[in-house]
């Protein structure tokens, strides 16, 4: 009976800690050419902070294909935005009053 806890409650930890790496617009990702991982570097090197949003989603200028992080330094949060098939930097601005 311990083994089948121990079994249940490690799938249990491992469902938890997937669902945590989710993001918006995951199924999109097999269209882009970085990673999530290599845009955040890119985005938290253009804007240091604590990435308190990420999403991937189809958006216009670049590829039409952006990686979108909002990242929170001190009390103001910034949209970065990186192109997903490039790595370039589109977007570093204050977010605005009425946030996505």
């Amino acid at each position: 009976m311990k083994k089948f806890t121990l079994v249940i409650g490690a799938l249990g930890f491992a469902a938890t800690a997937m669902s945590a790496h989710a993001y918006t617009g995951e199924k999109l990702a097999r269209n882009a050419k970085i990673t999530i991982a290599d845009a955040r570097a890119i985005a938290l090197k253009a804007h240091p902070g604590k990435v308190t949003d990420e999403e991937l989603e189809k958006e216009g200028g670049g590829s039409g294909l952006r990686y979108s992080f909002d990242i929170r330094s001190g009390k103001v949060t910034h949209e970065v935005g990186v192109d997903a098939e490039t790595g370039k930097l589109l977007e570093n601005k204050p977010e605005g009053p009425n946030p996505d």
